[in-house]
């Protein structure tokens, strides 16, 4: 059992560590993707399956995840989730061979599935016990840990660091995270003592809440994998200035994750995401019909926005459905939301192939309504 009595001050701040240590890792491997395409010899195709394993290896962990944090608490599976970041992440810059690459990023996958399914539920946990809107400011410290990860890692390099002390370096230091945090992080199993089943599919408002965390993640993959390429087909910019398609909504992203906990305060989760959708949906809308690439990019600016907040506050709604254990529940939004940022991106291609590019963004419009609409239905159903 565990309460309120058991949540210790340092508990928010162990939270936003392992939230910027997942963001690190991330950001750091960055600026490693072309190192490795170079090191190891292949051309896209064979790049994007190596890519592919990672997100192979952290849909199979993160179901498991939930019967693991259920068994030996938050805090051993985090620990031991991230120190496997920590030790990985080196070696995703030496080795120089295909089938051992491809296992490595396999092995990455599987650790970063169990930290982020972890973090989330230790998020959730310590945000339902504060009686606080917390979620928004866990998930900006993510997003700022990405920006530090990829500009430190690129800094290093720019300076001649190979890459392999490079990511030893940040390396060390997310460990130095990790140890700060660990005291912390909540060491408590499962609440009721009843011993988890391994997996669980997810069914009825989990499902809904599944789906709409994945049409979230489905546009911030697009955004990320196609919006320069949205720029300079459907706008005709010059490559420099689609390059900041990305970087306009990483920006806008974090800032509204930065002061999304006082929105939610102030305007509750419901309007919120209503809000947010329809403001990502804008976005869309402009970056489509705008008649200008440096219009366009405002419009992305405003989709970064919507979007910010739109996950946190479904893994908050995650967390206080009575109709799963929050374990499996965060387990569950987790995997079926990630499918959009693995399989979103080719969906879109396919879509693109097929049509248009500017056809797969209106379809991503489409996806901002639909949250908007379901929103309240989903929350009656809480």
């Amino acid at each position: 059992m565990h309460g309120t009595g058991l949540i210790r001050g340092n508990d928010r701040i162990a939270t936003r560590l392992i939230f910027a240590l997942g963001g690190i890792v991330l950001g750091a491997w960055a600026p490693l993707v072309p190192l490795a395409k170079a090191r190891l010899g292949v051309d896209e195709g064979a790049l994007g399956l190596l890519l592919l394993c990672m997100g192979v290896g952290s849909i199979l962990a993160m179901p498991m995840t939930a019967f693991l944090t259920s068994r030996f608490g938050c805090r051993q599976v985090i620990t031991i989730s991230a120190s496997g970041l920590c030790i990985l992440l080196p070696l995703l810059a030496t080795v120089d061979t295909v089938l051992l690459m491809a296992a490595t990023l396999v092995g990455f996958g599987v650790v970063m599935g169990c930290t982020s399914v972890s973090m989330n539920l230790q998020a959730v946990l310590v945000e339902r016990d504060a009686g606080l809107s917390l979620m928004s400011g866990f998930h900006a410290m993510f997003s700022l840990g990405g920006i530090l990860g990829s500009g430190g890692m690129a800094v290093l390099l720019s300076v001649g660091v190979p890459a392999y002390a490079a990511a030893l370096i940040i390396s060390i230091f997310m460990l130095g995270l990790l140890v700060v945090a660990r005291p912390g992080l909540l060491p408590y199993r499962e609440e009721r003592g009843a011993k988890p089943p391994a997996f669980v599919i997810p069914k009825g408002i989990v499902l809904a809440i599944g789906a709409l965390s994945l049409l979230a993640m489905l546009a911030e993959g697009g955004v990320l994998d196609w919006g320069a390429l949205f720029i300079v087909e459907a706008h005709g910019a010059d490559i420099s200035l689609a390059g900041f398609a990305y970087t306009a909504f990483a920006i806008t992203m974090t800032i509204g994750r930065l002061f999304g906990d006082r929105l939610r305060m102030a305007f509750g989760d419901l309007a919120l995401l209503v809000a947010s959708a329809m403001l990502a949906m804008a976005g869309f809308l402009a970056s489509l019909f705008l008649p200008t690439a440096g219009a366009a990019l405002v419009g992305f600016l405003l989709v970064g926005a919507g979007i910010s907040n739109i996950a946190p506050i479904l893994f908050t709604l995650t967390g206080q459905t009575r109709h799963m254990p929050a374990n499996l529940a965060v387990a569950s939004v987790l995997t079926v939301g990630y499918v959009g940022i693995i399989a979103g991106p080719a969906a879109i291609g396919l879509i693109a192939h097929a049509t248009s590019l500017q056809t797969a963004f209106f379809l991503l419009c489409a996806a901002m309504l639909i949250i908007a609409v379901s929103a309240r239905p989903v929350f009656n159903r809480v």
